[in-house]
Formats: structure tokens, C-alpha cells, sequence
């Protein structure tokens, strides 16, 4: 779990997506926000949450790196900026019950 959250203190991303990503985590909600991303059924906890998220997310950068466009069902940045608002909102949830 250690290892992931100094993982994402090291990202680095576009200012814009980032920006945009920590604006969407103020208003985080877990059950919603997850749900549109796994589907139904039972979530994960944070940490194992935070890794698919963070799989899913190399994959969106790539996809944006290598210039494939949202046309033909490649890159979405509003895709990507919710992937990085999830990542952002579990990140708090470990690190707050790992300071309780």
C-alpha cells in the first residue's frame, strides 16, 4: 500500500488533467464514482481498487502518448480525468485510515 501512494506523489501528468482531476476529487464519491468504472457488484477496498485504477490509468496516458484519437474509440481525456479523480479519491481514503 506504501508503495502505490509514493507511486502517485511521483506521477507526472499534463498540469490541465491534473487540475481538472482535483477539482472532480472534492466532490468524490466513492460507491458512484467506482461503480461507472468496475460495474456492479461488490467494490474492492482502496488498495486494491487504487491498483486497477492505476493500470487503467497507465493505459489511458498511453493511449494519449501515442496520439490515437477519441474518434475511433482510442483516447478520451474526460475518460482519463475520471480515472485520475478515482485514483485521487482512494489515494485520500488509504491515506486517511492509514493515519487513524
Amino acid at each position: 500500500m506504501h508503495d502505490i501512494l509514493k507511486a502517485l506523489d511521483t506521477l507526472r501528468r499534463p498540469r490541465l488533467l491534473i487540475r481538472a482531476a482535483r477539482i472532480g476529487a472534492a466532490e468524490y464519491r466513492r460507491e458512484a464514482h467506482l461503480r461507472r468504472h468496475f460495474g456492479y457488484g461488490t467494490l474492492p477496498r482502496s488498495a486494491a481498487a487504487l491498483a486497477r485504477l492505476v493500470e487503467m490509468e497507465e493505459a489511458l496516458n498511453d493511449q494519449r502518448k501515442t496520439g490515437t484519437d477519441g474518434f475511433s474509440g482510442g483516447y478520451s481525456a474526460t475518460r482519463h480525468v475520471e480515472i485520475l479523480i478515482a485514483m485521487m479519491g482512494e489515494a485520500r481514503i488509504l491515506r486517511s485510515t492509514r493515519a487513524a
